[in-house]
């Protein structure tokens, strides 16, 4: 037998032992895909891709197929029974395919790779998220097996080992930062075992050198496990997913609980009705848990419990909380956004045709759809609601052990926590104190003037949340109050979120009233039922709901009829003065009186003159600095241009020439011909060194510009907005990594005035098509930014030397 020939002429145990030990170390190189899925739902696409890719294989190599044929076999098998693997929503019974089933799987192997890279795993196996995987496992497996059992030669056939190495690559690529076999664990494993299939496959095995194989591997395990840690020390493993901006994030939309009054405005308007709402229960729209000073936003900082890290599910959710079971049914009215409204937790979510859309939050029960609701669509929750324990119920426990963001502090509601629960003891009481405080001291008003209410401003910031709480009058509606009990809830070091939600019949004027119904006895939610609350998360309980507004009934108008109507003593009042009355002189005897003496002037004339000094002082000083109060009011007027730009694209590219203005002022003037992205990563070596969160905001601020420039369509108003606010706030961290005297040199330097540079924002921006995205640009034409564009698909350096070669054959050069 001569290693390397065809099955039939080799030992069937020999290409036994190649199938085995292939299929056991491609097997292997796929366990990164485990936590990225769930082990649950992507297991059987992987064991399904990995037997029919050797079934195939095998097969074609015991009845000698073509290549071609085993392609064309291969195709087949993906077609069949890829649906129930990959994509088992789109077939009959989860098995038989149908064309819905072929065009998910033809489409799949080109778009699943980057759903997967942008969801926040486990991305479940909705869609068909699950193509991706399995194609890595029925390839991978395939091209191994081919590849040894199909190839004469011996050296080329021990080729196959480097299969499962490249699978192995790409399952890191889609996975996580913990897979469940470590990678110095499975590296090593498959390098044993690939090397020494190897080398027994081309017959260069040789017991005499297994003694000295095994020292040179034991040396190489022993410096690679106890020396790789010492060299990476406490860094976390960079993941792609970590790099690629998720094409869905919450915090680019305005704060629900922004809109609370437009939906109040809605009093008799139906935002949605929900059949089968269990009694009692409340309707989410969103949780917010960080709060920057302006409004209460979610938080997305990439741990588990962030109210802003939302991700694609499966058919089915696990949920977190025992509770109440049932089916609730969802018709959405006038209610815009792309907030789903959710009831309890959900375990399952049933959206139709926009189910691709769905993003749930398993931290807050939370969704979003990022297609946004529309009149008339319905959608399904199977939801558990779980019960809302008592005071007495949750006894001395403690806070939850739950991690949340930090949020700014507004210290007069700081103060006000503290003197409200200073007598409380434990983490109920603390809690029940200020909810008890605000809702019954305080008072009930939206602030619409065409309704007669009291007037109260909109809004949760750090001023109006300090008036309310400091102020004369505790005035305002559920978004001050459960903004304010947020805060002073967290200040006494207790977890608490802010919920924005429904409460069917609480828009009645007593509060307790019934919500109306549908000819179906379904709930009928208008926006008069709008509610914010706050939730607590106690130990061992989760969190509980309370409720911190003011009924509606306790308005100021109500309370001064109250006390108008207390009888009050009459006092007779003495009579008026008459207007022309004389008083009386001092003395029985009138003395005349002379004038005045003249006031002495001599104070005054010396203050003149101090005052004409100063004056000439600060002129003599304003000369002297006039060349810089020049560079900095051409600076203003630069960055004013820019920020005012017709155009929305011209406007964000002129926010990162700021930054680049501002780093060539500094001294660190971009690399020649340097992308957005380049340039930050040259800074951050450079410019700066020893400051990586000032780098990170950099770099991500090239990638917003990027994406501005680049992508389909016009940036939004809001999304420029906080574009600029983003720049300045990290044009401020980077002079702030200079001593002071760097500082002021920066501001007064003419380098960015020089530079061509520092004009970029008024270059044409980039030609874009009748459908909104960016057209084709010569390799030697102009971009966005002025900046010169490759043609899609081509990198800038491609392009360079691309040049330079046409150049060269055009002068006749070699």
């Amino acid at each position: 037998m001569r290693p390397g020939q065809r099955i039939g002429v080799r030992e069937p145990a020999d290409a036994v032992r190649d199938v085995l030990v292939l299929t056991v170390a491609t097997a292997l190189a796929l366990t990164p895909l485990l936590p990225a899925y769930g082990s649950s739902a992507v297991l059987p696409a992987l064991v399904g891709g990995v037997v029919l890719g050797a079934t195939v294989t095998v097969v074609g190599a015991l009845r000698r197929w073509s290549a071609v044929v085993v392609v064309a076999a291969l195709v087949g098998a993906y077609a069949l029974a890829g649906g129930a693997l990959a994509a088992p929503t789109t077939t009959v019974g989860g098995v038989v395919p149908t064309p819905t089933t072929l065009l998910a799987l033809a489409r799949g192997a080109a778009s699943t790779w980057k759903q997967v890279l942008t969801l926040q795993p486990p991305v479940g196996a909705g869609g068909t998220l699950l193509v991706a995987a399995h194609l890595l496992a029925l390839v991978g497996t395939a091209a191994a097996l081919a590849l040894t059992l199909r190839v004469r030669r011996p050296a080329v056939a021990a080729l196959a080992a480097l299969v499962p190495v490249l699978v192995l690559v790409g399952a890191i690529v889609l996975g996580t930062r913990q897979p469940p076999v470590p990678p110095a664990v499975a590296g090593t494993a498959l390098a044993v075992l690939g090397l020494t299939w190897a080398s027994w496959r081309t017959g260069r095995w040789r017991p005499r050198r297994v003694v000295a194989t095994g020292a040179l591997a034991a040396v190489a395990l022993t410096g690679g496990l106890l020396g790789g840690p010492l060299v990476v020390a406490d860094e976390p493993r960079v993941v792609v997913r970590d790099e690629i901006v998720p094409p869905f994030d919450p915090r680019d939309y305005p704060s629900p609980l922004a809109a609370f009054r437009r939906l109040v405005k809605l009093d008799e308007t139906v935002l949605l009705t929900v059949d089968g709402l269990p009694e009692g229960a409340r309707v989410r729209l969103a949780t917010f848990d960080r709060y920057d000073g302006v409004v209460f936003n979610v938080a997305g900082d990439g741990t588990a419990q962030a109210s802003g890290e939302f991700r694609r599910v499966g058919d089915r959710i696990e949920v977190p909380v025992d509770g109440e079971r049932a089916r609730v049914e969802v018709t959405v009215g006038a209610l815009q956004g792309v907030w789903l409204p959710t009831v309890g937790y959900a375990a399952a979510i049933d959206l139709g045709r926009a189910t691709g859309d769905l993003r749930y939050n398993d931290a807050t029960g939370g969704a979003v759809v990022t297609s946004g609701l529309r009149e008339g669509m319905t959608y399904a929750l199977d939801v558990v609601v779980p019960p809302v324990p008592g005071a007495d119920d949750i006894g001395d426990a403690g806070a939850g052990p739950v991690v949340q963001p930090a949020s700014r502090d507004v210290q007069a509601v700081s103060v006000a926590a503290t003197d409200i629960a200073r007598d409380a003891g434990t983490a109920v009481q603390i809690t029940e104190a200020i909810a008890v405080h605000l809702a019954e001291q305080g008072y009930f008003s939206h602030g619409i003037t065409d309704a007669g209410d009291h007037p109260s401003l909109s809004g949760h910031g750090a001023a109006r949340l300090a008036d309310l709480v400091a102020g004369d009058l505790m005035v305002g509606d559920g978004e001050q109050y459960a903004a304010a009990a947020a805060l002073m809830i967290h200040e006494m070091g207790l977890p608490a979120r802010v919920v924005l939600g429904f409460v069917p019949g609480s828009g009645d004027d007593d509060g307790e009233g019934v919500a109306p119904t549908d000819e179906d006895g379904a709930v009928e939610i208008r926006g008069r039922d709008v509610q914010a609350w706050v939730e607590v998360a106690f130990a061992g309980h989760g969190w509980v709901p309370f409720d911190v507004t003011p009924p509606r009934s306790r308005t100021p108008e109500q309370e001064q009829e109250e006390t108008d109507t207390d009888p009050q003593p009459q006092v007779v009042q003495p009579p008026a003065l008459p207007p022309d009355r004389v008083t009386p002189p001092d003395d029985d005897t009138e003395q005349p009186q002379t004038e005045d003496p003249a006031q002495d002037d001599s104070g005054l004339a010396v203050w003149l003159r101090v005052a004409a000094w100063v004056g000439i002082g600060l002129g003599g000083v304003l000369l002297l600095l006039s060349p810089v109060l020049v560079v900095l009011a051409l600076k203003w007027r630069r960055r004013r241009r820019r920020r005012r730009a017709a155009d929305p694209v011209r406007r964000v590219a002129g926010g990162w020439d700021e930054v680049v203005d501002a780093a060539r002022d500094m001294g660190g003037a971009p690399p020649p011909a340097a992308t957005r992205r380049e340039a930050a990563r040259a800074w951050a070596l450079s410019l700066m060194a020893g400051h990586p969160a000032v780098a990170a905001r950099v770099e991500a601020l090239a990638r917003r510009a990027d994406r501005a420039v680049f992508a389909a369509g016009t940036p939004e108003r809001s999304e420029i907005e906080a574009y600029w606010a983003d720049v300045d706030a990290a044009v401020a961290e980077l002079r702030r990594t200079l001593p002071w005297r760097g500082r002021v040199r920066s501001q007064a330097s003419l380098a960015s005035l020089r530079a061509a540079g520092g004009r970029q924002s008024r270059g044409p921006r980039t030609p874009r098509g009748v459908d909104g995205r960016p057209a084709e640009v010569p390799a030697g034409g102009r971009g966005a930014g002025g900046r010169a564009s490759a043609p899609p698909g081509t990198t800038r350096r491609a392009t360079r030397h691309g040049r330079s070669r046409r150049t060269r054959r055009a002068r006749g050069e070699r």
